[in-house]
């Protein structure tokens, strides 16, 4: 056997055991996503039912005077950045294009003269961030495909803590997250959203603002509380609840968008490996069968050599 038929014989042994782990890494994902969104499905009942009843209390209570809903400043000079990321790789640009719109984010709030304060969850990120030697404020990791709610409480403790604290100690005046939001198997979208402080909007009763609202929190009017001691003790235990809420809920479609983004990469990387074993395979081929041609050659040539010398001898 020639060299060269042996060199494209051990590099289609090498692209199929890769095409065999890329198919493993496929399988993995697509039978994580399921429960990925089961559990994104199942936390829904929870924030719909708080964000109802933050709504109710907000509305009932007039004029609200929180920490959470205040602006601190009509221009923010200090603005937290919440990015997150996967803890593996291996799922093609899912991490690339988070880590693309944080930037484009922060590169907006230095525009408007806001100091941006980054906080990271996800060891790519993470990573990300120190191989640049850029100080974060925050960082987590260990739970991007898996994450609880207690996770979700660990993240939002610390940024409404740095948001209740004033920016001349080191505090912040607003907090973005940063997220991939699952839609479909094929669609996953980055979103850039305020977190904190809380929007409140006044809508009139009847409208078709009202009428969006009521169906986004499930339908129906909205309950009467009555608040016991007061309505601001039952907004400092609720709305931290809230916080935590939606990032829950981010950390939880960031982890089916991830598995969904292996899945395709992983698949898109099978489909190039099995392409490229057909190349390889059409390449020995060749090489095999210039070979052929050569032995039958040096054969022929050979019978000829030996015919032309006997017939000479007689």
């Amino acid at each position: 056997m020639g060299a060269q038929l042996r060199i494209f014989r051990q590099r289609i042994r090498s692209v199929k055991s890769t095409a065999k782990i890329t198919r493993a890494q496929e399988l993995i994902a697509s039978s994580r996503i399921i429960k990925a969104q089961q559990r994104t499905v199942a936390a829904q009942p929870y924030a719909r039912a708080i964000t109802r009843a933050v709504t109710a209390l907000v509305s009932q209570a007039g004029t609200v005077d929180h920490p959470l809903l205040t602006e601190k400043k009509a221009s923010p000079t200090r603005s937290a950045v919440v990015l997150l990321t996967s803890d593996r790789g291996f799922a093609g640009g899912f991490n690339a294009n988070i880590l693309r719109e944080g930037e484009a984010l922060t590169s907006l709030l230095r525009e408007e003269g806001s100091e941006v304060v980054p906080y990271v969850s996800g060891r790519k990120g993470v990573t990300w961030y120190k191989f640049r030697n850029r100080a974060l404020a925050g960082e987590w990791s260990g739970f991007s495909d898996r994450p609880t709610y207690d996770d979700a409480k660990a993240i939002a403790d610390v940024v409404i803590e740095a948001f209740k604290t004033p920016t001349e100690e080191g505090g912040v005046d607003e907090i973005h997250l940063v997220y991939t939001e699952f839609v479909s198997m094929l669609t996953q979208r980055v979103v850039v959203r305020r977190i904190l402080p809380l929007e409140v909007e006044e809508v009139e009763e009847g409208s078709a603002a009202a009428a969006a609202a009521a169906a986004a929190q499930g339908g129906g009017p909205l309950p009467q509380y009555d608040y016991e001691p007061d309505e601001e003790e039952v907004l400092d235990a609720l709305l931290p609840r809230y916080v935590e809420s939606r990032f829950y809920y981010a950390l939880l479609t960031s982890a089916a968008s991830e598995f969904a983004a292996r899945r395709r990469a992983m698949k898109s990387a099978t489909d190039n490996a099995n392409e490229l074993v057909d190349i390889l395979t059409r390449s020995a081929n060749q090489a095999r069968q210039a070979e052929i041609t050569q032995e039958i050659s040096e054969i022929v040539g050979g019978a000829n050599a030996l015919a032309d010398a006997t017939a000479g001898s007689e």
